[in-house]
Protein backbone atom coordinates (compact mmCIF):
# COMPACT_ATOMS: atom_id res chain seq x y z
CA UNK A 1 0.00 0.00 0.00
CA UNK A 2 2.75 2.12 0.71
CA UNK A 3 4.52 1.63 -1.96
CA UNK A 4 1.58 2.07 -4.20
CA UNK A 5 1.18 5.49 -2.82
CA UNK A 6 4.91 6.57 -3.35
CA UNK A 7 4.47 5.75 -7.14
CA UNK A 8 1.31 7.58 -7.31
CA UNK A 9 3.02 10.58 -5.98
CA UNK A 10 5.92 10.02 -8.27
CA UNK A 11 3.75 9.65 -10.70
CA UNK A 12 2.16 13.18 -10.39
CA UNK A 13 5.42 15.08 -9.34
CA UNK A 14 6.59 13.76 -12.93
CA UNK A 15 3.34 14.75 -14.76
CA UNK A 16 4.08 18.19 -13.52
CA UNK A 17 7.69 18.34 -14.12
CA UNK A 18 6.68 17.24 -17.87
CA UNK A 19 3.86 19.63 -17.67
CA UNK A 20 6.08 22.60 -16.42
CA UNK A 21 8.86 21.52 -18.58
CA UNK A 22 6.13 22.07 -21.72
CA UNK A 23 5.19 25.17 -20.10
CA UNK A 24 8.65 26.30 -19.88
CA UNK A 25 9.89 25.27 -23.56
CA UNK A 26 6.48 26.98 -25.46
CA UNK A 27 6.75 30.10 -23.14
CA UNK A 28 7.03 33.46 -25.15
CA UNK A 29 7.63 35.49 -22.00
CA UNK A 30 10.05 39.18 -23.54
CA UNK A 31 12.11 40.03 -21.01
CA UNK A 32 12.55 44.08 -20.67
CA UNK A 33 15.41 46.25 -19.61
CA UNK A 34 16.32 49.46 -19.13
CA UNK A 35 18.18 49.39 -22.62
CA UNK A 36 14.70 48.52 -24.32
CA UNK A 37 11.90 48.80 -21.86
CA UNK A 38 10.48 51.21 -24.86
CA UNK A 39 9.08 49.04 -26.87
CA UNK A 40 6.24 48.66 -24.64
CA UNK A 41 4.77 51.85 -25.93
CA UNK A 42 3.64 50.46 -28.85
CA UNK A 43 0.95 47.63 -29.95
CA UNK A 44 -0.40 45.98 -26.19
CA UNK A 45 1.44 44.30 -23.36
CA UNK A 46 1.00 42.57 -20.20
CA UNK A 47 4.16 43.14 -18.05
CA UNK A 48 5.24 41.82 -14.50
CA UNK A 49 7.72 43.65 -12.35
CA UNK A 50 9.11 40.79 -10.09
CA UNK A 51 12.37 39.63 -8.25
CA UNK A 52 14.23 36.56 -8.11
CA UNK A 53 14.09 36.37 -4.46
CA UNK A 54 10.35 37.01 -4.23
CA UNK A 55 8.27 34.27 -3.10
CA UNK A 56 4.91 35.23 -4.48
CA UNK A 57 6.87 36.04 -7.99
CA UNK A 58 8.24 32.29 -7.66
CA UNK A 59 4.81 30.83 -7.67
CA UNK A 60 3.57 32.78 -10.42
CA UNK A 61 6.40 32.63 -12.40
CA UNK A 62 5.20 29.34 -14.22
CA UNK A 63 0.93 31.01 -14.58
CA UNK A 64 3.14 33.67 -16.00
CA UNK A 65 5.16 31.61 -18.77
CA UNK A 66 1.82 29.57 -19.37
CA UNK A 67 0.07 32.86 -20.05
CA UNK A 68 2.39 33.67 -22.40
CA UNK A 69 1.84 31.26 -25.11
CA UNK A 70 -2.12 32.50 -25.35
CA UNK A 71 -0.25 35.90 -26.38
CA UNK A 72 -1.05 35.47 -30.32
CA UNK A 73 -4.42 34.32 -30.12
CA UNK A 74 -5.02 37.15 -27.43
CA UNK A 75 -3.10 39.88 -29.78
CA UNK A 76 -0.63 41.15 -27.40
CA UNK A 77 2.65 40.62 -25.86
CA UNK A 78 3.93 39.18 -22.47
CA UNK A 79 6.90 40.46 -21.00
CA UNK A 80 8.61 40.85 -17.53
CA UNK A 81 11.46 42.78 -15.85
CA UNK A 82 13.37 42.00 -13.30
CA UNK A 83 14.00 45.04 -10.69
CA UNK A 84 17.00 43.65 -9.39
CA UNK A 85 18.84 44.58 -12.63
CA UNK A 86 16.58 47.12 -13.48
CA UNK A 87 15.93 49.37 -10.75
CA UNK A 88 15.29 52.14 -13.04
CA UNK A 89 12.35 51.23 -14.04
CA UNK A 90 11.00 50.13 -10.81
CA UNK A 91 11.70 54.03 -9.99
CA UNK A 92 9.74 54.83 -13.33
CA UNK A 93 7.15 52.81 -12.90
CA UNK A 94 6.78 53.23 -8.74
CA UNK A 95 6.71 49.40 -8.02
CA UNK A 96 5.84 49.50 -4.30
CA UNK A 97 4.73 46.09 -4.06
CA UNK A 98 6.37 42.72 -6.11
CA UNK A 99 4.89 41.14 -8.23
CA UNK A 100 3.40 44.34 -10.17
CA UNK A 101 1.68 43.85 -13.54
CA UNK A 102 0.58 46.75 -15.51
CA UNK A 103 -1.32 46.56 -18.97
CA UNK A 104 -0.35 48.71 -21.42
CA UNK A 105 -1.46 49.82 -24.83
CA UNK A 106 0.00 52.12 -27.24
CA UNK A 107 1.36 54.10 -24.05
CA UNK A 108 -1.48 54.33 -22.26
CA UNK A 109 -0.74 52.32 -18.55
CA UNK A 110 -3.00 50.59 -16.50
CA UNK A 111 -1.99 48.71 -12.94
CA UNK A 112 -3.61 44.99 -13.37
CA UNK A 113 -5.50 43.93 -9.60
CA UNK A 114 -7.10 41.11 -10.50
CA UNK A 115 -6.40 37.57 -9.42
CA UNK A 116 -3.04 35.89 -10.51
CA UNK A 117 -4.31 33.12 -12.66
CA UNK A 118 -4.42 32.29 -16.43
CA UNK A 119 -8.25 32.37 -17.01
CA UNK A 120 -8.14 35.65 -14.92
CA UNK A 121 -5.31 37.45 -16.79
CA UNK A 122 -7.10 35.64 -20.01
CA UNK A 123 -10.57 37.26 -19.45
CA UNK A 124 -9.01 40.67 -18.22
CA UNK A 125 -7.72 40.92 -22.01
CA UNK A 126 -10.94 38.92 -23.98
CA UNK A 127 -13.06 41.01 -21.94
CA UNK A 128 -11.89 43.66 -22.34
CA UNK A 129 -11.90 44.24 -18.63
CA UNK A 130 -9.18 47.10 -18.54
CA UNK A 131 -11.25 49.75 -20.08
CA UNK A 132 -12.94 49.60 -16.43
CA UNK A 133 -9.34 51.04 -14.73
CA UNK A 134 -8.45 54.52 -14.84
CA UNK A 135 -5.21 54.96 -16.85
CA UNK A 136 -1.96 56.28 -14.97
CA UNK A 137 -2.39 60.36 -15.30
CA UNK A 138 0.20 62.29 -17.37
CA UNK A 139 2.10 63.28 -14.35
CA UNK A 140 2.96 59.62 -13.48
CA UNK A 141 3.45 58.29 -17.05
CA UNK A 142 6.45 55.86 -17.20
CA UNK A 143 7.31 57.79 -20.49
CA UNK A 144 7.09 61.61 -18.94
CA UNK A 145 10.39 63.20 -18.74
CA UNK A 146 10.32 63.88 -14.63
CA UNK A 147 9.69 60.03 -14.27
CA UNK A 148 12.83 59.49 -16.21
CA UNK A 149 14.54 61.69 -13.79
CA UNK A 150 13.42 59.73 -11.12
CA UNK A 151 14.83 56.21 -12.66
CA UNK A 152 18.04 57.85 -12.73
CA UNK A 153 18.13 58.78 -8.95
CA UNK A 154 16.72 55.23 -8.24
CA UNK A 155 19.76 53.98 -10.36
CA UNK A 156 21.99 56.29 -8.59
CA UNK A 157 20.50 55.17 -5.53
CA UNK A 158 21.89 51.47 -6.20
CA UNK A 159 25.22 52.76 -7.21
CA UNK A 160 25.58 54.06 -3.96
CA UNK A 161 24.51 51.26 -2.14
CA UNK A 162 26.89 49.33 -3.70
CA UNK A 163 29.32 51.68 -3.29
CA UNK A 164 28.59 51.70 0.66
CA UNK A 165 28.23 47.84 0.87
CA UNK A 166 32.04 47.48 -0.89
CA UNK A 167 33.53 50.09 1.39
CA UNK A 168 32.41 48.18 4.27
CA UNK A 169 33.27 44.02 3.01
CA UNK A 170 36.37 44.93 1.25
CA UNK A 171 37.95 47.92 2.95
CA UNK A 172 36.50 47.23 6.36
CA UNK A 173 35.26 50.85 7.04
CA UNK A 174 32.46 50.89 10.12
CA UNK A 175 28.98 52.31 8.88
CA UNK A 176 29.68 55.57 10.03
CA UNK A 177 32.91 56.06 8.44
CA UNK A 178 31.02 55.49 5.23
CA UNK A 179 28.61 57.42 5.85
CA UNK A 180 31.08 60.35 6.90
CA UNK A 181 32.49 60.16 3.26
CA UNK A 182 28.96 60.36 1.96
CA UNK A 183 28.28 63.46 3.53
CA UNK A 184 31.87 65.10 2.61
CA UNK A 185 31.01 64.00 -0.71
CA UNK A 186 27.03 65.74 -0.74
CA UNK A 187 28.47 68.73 0.58
CA UNK A 188 31.52 69.04 -2.07
CA UNK A 189 29.11 68.38 -4.89
CA UNK A 190 26.18 70.85 -3.41
CA UNK A 191 28.99 73.63 -3.48
CA UNK A 192 29.85 72.68 -6.69
CA UNK A 193 26.72 72.23 -8.25
CA UNK A 194 25.72 76.31 -6.32
CA UNK A 195 28.79 77.76 -7.83
CA UNK A 196 27.16 76.57 -11.19
CA UNK A 197 23.77 77.60 -10.77
CA UNK A 198 25.27 80.92 -10.14
CA UNK A 199 27.41 81.26 -12.89
CA UNK A 200 24.54 79.96 -15.50
CA UNK A 201 22.02 82.63 -13.88
CA UNK A 202 24.59 85.45 -13.82
CA UNK A 203 24.98 84.96 -17.48
CA UNK A 204 21.37 84.71 -18.69
CA UNK A 205 20.29 86.70 -16.18
CA UNK A 206 22.86 90.02 -15.79
CA UNK A 207 22.74 92.13 -12.78
CA UNK A 208 21.22 95.88 -13.64
CA UNK A 209 24.21 98.36 -11.97
CA UNK A 210 22.87 100.77 -9.53
CA UNK A 211 23.55 104.10 -10.05
CA UNK A 212 26.60 104.84 -7.98
CA UNK A 213 28.35 102.13 -10.17
CA UNK A 214 27.22 104.05 -13.61
CA UNK A 215 28.42 106.87 -12.23
CA UNK A 216 31.80 105.75 -11.46
CA UNK A 217 32.01 103.90 -15.18
CA UNK A 218 31.85 106.76 -16.91
CA UNK A 219 34.97 106.87 -19.97
CA UNK A 220 36.05 109.69 -22.11
CA UNK A 221 33.94 109.12 -24.47
CA UNK A 222 30.66 109.62 -21.50
CA UNK A 223 32.58 112.88 -20.39
CA UNK A 224 33.23 114.61 -23.74
CA UNK A 225 29.35 113.76 -23.85
CA UNK A 226 28.49 115.51 -20.95
CA UNK A 227 31.10 118.61 -21.74
CA UNK A 228 28.77 119.11 -24.99
CA UNK A 229 25.72 119.45 -23.18
CA UNK A 230 27.27 121.75 -20.56
CA UNK A 231 27.91 123.85 -23.48
CA UNK A 232 25.15 123.80 -25.56
CA UNK A 233 23.27 124.56 -22.19
CA UNK A 234 25.56 127.55 -21.86
CA UNK A 235 25.32 128.72 -25.13
CA UNK A 236 21.40 128.66 -24.79
CA UNK A 237 21.43 130.43 -21.53
CA UNK A 238 23.79 133.44 -23.29
CA UNK A 239 21.66 133.48 -26.01
CA UNK A 240 18.72 133.91 -24.32
CA UNK A 241 20.47 136.54 -22.41
CA UNK A 242 21.30 138.56 -25.31
CA UNK A 243 18.11 138.22 -26.81
CA UNK A 244 16.54 139.82 -23.43
CA UNK A 245 19.03 142.39 -23.39
CA UNK A 246 18.28 143.56 -27.25
CA UNK A 247 14.45 144.08 -26.31
CA UNK A 248 15.11 146.18 -23.47
CA UNK A 249 17.66 148.13 -25.30
CA UNK A 250 14.92 148.34 -28.19
CA UNK A 251 12.21 149.29 -25.79
CA UNK A 252 14.41 152.20 -24.52
CA UNK A 253 14.89 153.60 -27.85
CA UNK A 254 11.11 154.10 -28.17
CA UNK A 255 10.43 155.32 -24.98
CA UNK A 256 13.48 157.67 -25.81
CA UNK A 257 11.57 158.61 -29.38
CA UNK A 258 8.59 159.27 -27.58
CA UNK A 259 9.60 161.94 -25.26
CA UNK A 260 11.61 163.78 -27.69
CA UNK A 261 8.34 163.86 -30.33
CA UNK A 262 6.61 165.01 -26.90
CA UNK A 263 9.23 167.85 -26.03
CA UNK A 264 9.16 169.41 -29.41
CA UNK A 265 5.25 169.01 -29.26
CA UNK A 266 5.22 170.87 -26.36
CA UNK A 267 7.96 173.61 -27.43
CA UNK A 268 5.98 174.64 -30.24
CA UNK A 269 2.74 175.45 -28.54
CA UNK A 270 4.47 176.74 -25.02
CA UNK A 271 4.21 180.65 -25.14
CA UNK A 272 7.74 182.56 -25.66
CA UNK A 273 10.41 181.85 -22.91
CA UNK A 274 11.11 185.09 -21.20
CA UNK A 275 13.96 186.93 -21.09
CA UNK A 276 17.21 186.13 -19.82
CA UNK A 277 16.74 187.05 -16.00
CA UNK A 278 13.54 187.05 -15.81
CA UNK A 279 12.51 184.58 -13.47
CA UNK A 280 10.25 181.74 -15.09
CA UNK A 281 9.24 178.01 -14.53
CA UNK A 282 11.86 175.77 -15.54
CA UNK A 283 10.81 173.10 -17.81
CA UNK A 284 10.47 169.98 -15.77
CA UNK A 285 11.42 166.80 -17.93
CA UNK A 286 9.12 164.14 -17.48
CA UNK A 287 9.91 160.58 -16.19
CA UNK A 288 10.83 157.55 -18.21
CA UNK A 289 8.39 155.32 -18.22
CA UNK A 290 10.34 152.51 -16.49
CA UNK A 291 11.53 149.33 -18.49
Amino acid sequence: MAISVKLGVLSVALVLAIFAGTAYSRSKVITLDEDNWDVMLEQEWMVEFYAPWCPACRALEPIWNEFSTWSEELGLKVAKVDVTNSPGLSGRFIVTALPTIYHVLNGEFRQYHGSRDKESFMSFIEQQKWKTLDPIPSWKSPASFHMGATAYFFKLSQLLRAVHNRLMEEYGLPTWGSYIIFAIATIVLGAILGLVMVCVIDNIIPCKPSESQAGKRVGPSDRGDVDDLVDEEGSQSSNDERYSKSSSGAEDDEDDEDDEEEDEKSAGSAPPSPAPGTPGKARQRRARKAD
